[in-house]
Protein backbone atom coordinates (compact mmCIF):
# COMPACT_ATOMS: atom_id res chain seq x y z
CA UNK A 1 0.00 0.00 0.00
CA UNK A 2 1.29 3.43 -0.95
CA UNK A 3 1.89 5.81 1.92
CA UNK A 4 2.85 9.45 1.45
CA UNK A 5 3.94 11.82 4.22
CA UNK A 6 4.58 15.50 3.50
CA UNK A 7 6.77 17.83 5.51
CA UNK A 8 8.43 21.21 5.20
CA UNK A 9 5.49 23.59 5.21
CA UNK A 10 5.47 26.76 7.26
CA UNK A 11 5.23 30.54 7.26
CA UNK A 12 7.44 32.57 4.93
CA UNK A 13 7.52 36.13 3.67
CA UNK A 14 6.74 37.00 0.09
CA UNK A 15 9.82 36.52 -2.08
CA UNK A 16 11.16 33.76 0.16
CA UNK A 17 11.66 30.06 -0.42
CA UNK A 18 10.52 26.77 1.06
CA UNK A 19 11.26 23.16 0.21
CA UNK A 20 8.57 20.56 0.72
CA UNK A 21 9.35 16.87 1.03
CA UNK A 22 7.15 13.84 0.50
CA UNK A 23 8.39 10.54 1.93
CA UNK A 24 6.90 7.62 0.01
CA UNK A 25 6.72 3.96 0.90
CA UNK A 26 9.30 1.80 -0.81
CA UNK A 27 8.49 0.87 -4.37
CA UNK A 28 6.16 3.80 -4.97
CA UNK A 29 8.35 5.48 -7.57
CA UNK A 30 8.69 2.43 -9.80
CA UNK A 31 5.00 2.27 -10.65
CA UNK A 32 3.72 5.80 -10.18
CA UNK A 33 3.87 9.33 -11.39
CA UNK A 34 4.55 11.67 -8.47
CA UNK A 35 2.86 15.03 -8.21
CA UNK A 36 2.10 18.01 -6.02
CA UNK A 37 -1.26 19.72 -5.75
CA UNK A 38 -2.46 22.54 -3.55
CA UNK A 39 -5.77 23.70 -2.19
CA UNK A 40 -6.60 27.11 -0.77
CA UNK A 41 -9.71 27.71 1.37
CA UNK A 42 -12.84 27.82 -0.73
CA UNK A 43 -11.00 26.79 -3.90
CA UNK A 44 -10.64 23.59 -5.88
CA UNK A 45 -7.53 21.47 -5.67
CA UNK A 46 -4.98 22.89 -8.11
CA UNK A 47 -2.23 21.07 -10.01
CA UNK A 48 1.26 22.29 -9.12
CA UNK A 49 3.82 19.87 -10.58
CA UNK A 50 4.35 16.28 -11.69
CA UNK A 51 7.35 14.08 -12.36
CA UNK A 52 7.55 10.93 -14.47
CA UNK A 53 11.06 9.55 -14.71
CA UNK A 54 12.95 12.71 -15.84
CA UNK A 55 9.99 14.50 -17.41
CA UNK A 56 8.54 17.41 -15.44
CA UNK A 57 5.29 19.27 -15.85
CA UNK A 58 4.20 22.42 -14.00
CA UNK A 59 1.08 24.42 -13.42
CA UNK A 60 0.99 27.75 -15.18
CA UNK A 61 0.96 29.78 -11.98
CA UNK A 62 4.18 28.20 -10.65
CA UNK A 63 6.14 27.71 -13.88
CA UNK A 64 9.64 29.13 -13.48
CA UNK A 65 9.39 29.44 -9.68
CA UNK A 66 8.84 25.88 -8.44
CA UNK A 67 10.94 22.78 -9.13
CA UNK A 68 9.96 19.15 -8.56
CA UNK A 69 12.68 16.59 -7.99
CA UNK A 70 13.20 13.14 -6.54
CA UNK A 71 15.74 11.25 -4.47
CA UNK A 72 15.27 7.60 -5.37
CA UNK A 73 17.57 6.34 -2.64
CA UNK A 74 15.47 8.08 0.00
CA UNK A 75 12.07 7.42 -1.64
CA UNK A 76 11.40 11.13 -1.35
CA UNK A 77 10.04 13.69 -3.79
CA UNK A 78 10.67 17.39 -3.25
CA UNK A 79 9.06 20.65 -4.25
CA UNK A 80 11.44 23.61 -4.18
CA UNK A 81 9.40 26.79 -4.06
CA UNK A 82 11.14 30.08 -4.81
CA UNK A 83 9.89 33.64 -5.22
CA UNK A 84 6.85 32.80 -3.17
CA UNK A 85 3.76 34.99 -3.38
CA UNK A 86 0.82 35.40 -0.99
CA UNK A 87 -1.37 33.65 -3.56
CA UNK A 88 0.77 30.51 -3.10
CA UNK A 89 -0.78 30.13 0.36
CA UNK A 90 -2.52 26.74 0.51
CA UNK A 91 -2.34 23.23 1.84
CA UNK A 92 0.08 21.32 -0.37
CA UNK A 93 -0.54 17.65 -1.09
CA UNK A 94 1.73 14.97 -2.45
CA UNK A 95 0.11 12.44 -4.79
CA UNK A 96 0.99 9.24 -6.62
CA UNK A 97 -0.82 7.69 -9.54
CA UNK A 98 -0.67 5.87 -12.85
CA UNK A 99 -1.23 8.79 -15.24
CA UNK A 100 0.98 11.77 -16.01
CA UNK A 101 -1.78 14.32 -15.79
CA UNK A 102 -2.98 17.58 -14.26
CA UNK A 103 -6.24 16.33 -12.82
CA UNK A 104 -6.61 15.03 -9.25
CA UNK A 105 -8.44 12.10 -10.85
CA UNK A 106 -5.12 10.95 -12.37
CA UNK A 107 -3.79 10.14 -8.89
CA UNK A 108 -4.90 7.41 -6.51
CA UNK A 109 -2.87 8.04 -3.39
CA UNK A 110 -2.59 11.20 -1.36
CA UNK A 111 -0.68 12.48 1.63
CA UNK A 112 -2.27 14.35 4.51
CA UNK A 113 -1.05 17.75 3.32
CA UNK A 114 1.22 20.44 4.71
CA UNK A 115 0.29 24.10 5.19
CA UNK A 116 2.22 26.80 3.39
CA UNK A 117 1.50 30.40 4.31
CA UNK A 118 3.10 33.32 2.50
CA UNK A 119 2.80 36.71 4.16
CA UNK A 120 2.87 39.97 2.22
Amino acid sequence: QVQLVESGGGLVQAGGSLRLACAASEGTFSNNVMAWFRQAPGKEREFVAALRWDIRMYGESVQGRFTISRDNAKNTVFLQMDSLKPEDTAVYYCAAGPRFGRSPDDYRNWGQGTQVTVSS
